[in-house]
């Protein structure tokens, strides 16, 4: 538990990181401005798959860019690998983290871990829900449609620039084959 540092968690995968996850950083904000936001980049270890297609590394690369266009320097990205066991989870993500104080997520596993854990847990409004979602995103980005009104600009142009729907593209055709699976 925490020291009473004046610090939030905000877990998620971000995969990839979009408008509904910066307006809800900065919700957070809002609430809570003495706050330092950690961002929690979820299940690190995965990527170049159709559910985490980005590997940990581009995911901070996206939030970080997306932060100094928002100018919003009080919130940092760390990334977060799974370790498959339950139980010490939440002790894990403290000998990685800083100490924090609250913690953000509407994953239902997570709040309960973090709750056992002696965490005060929020579940952060979803903006735009149906727009704003990663596997939307993500399906936009395999078809090849624009996700520019669904991603931060920084992020749009770090899609763009690193060929995302070419990966997605690539990723959903490799799955698509079971042979192919690793």
């Amino acid at each position: 538990m925490s020291d009473g540092a004046p610090r939030a968690l905000f877990v998620g995968r971000f995969q990839p990181f979009h408008r509904g996850h910066l307006e809800t950083i900065r919700a957070i904000r809002r609430g809570r401005p003495a706050e330092v936001v950690l961002i929690g980049i979820g299940s690190a270890q995965e990527s170049y798959t159709r559910e985490n297609p980005f590997t940990a590394g581009e995911r901070f690369e996206m939030i970080e860019l997306s932060l100094q266009e928002a100018h919003l320097s009080d919130a940092i990205p760390v990334p977060i690998p799974d370790i498959h066991r339950h139980a010490l989870w939440v002790r894990y993500v403290e000998g990685l983290l800083p100490p924090f104080a609250r913690v953000y997520t509407n994953n239902p596993l997570t709040r309960i871990l973090f709750e056992t854990g002696g965490y005060t847990v929020e579940s952060p409004t979803l903006f735009e829900r149906e727009r704003w979602e990663g596997l939307q995103i993500r399906a936009a980005l395999e078809r090849g449609s624009p996700v520019d009104s669904l991603v931060p600009p920084a992020v749009a142009q770090w899609l763009d620039r690193h060929q995302a729907s070419a990966r997605l593209r690539s990723i959903g055709e490799n799955w698509a084959t079971p042979s192919r699976r690793p």
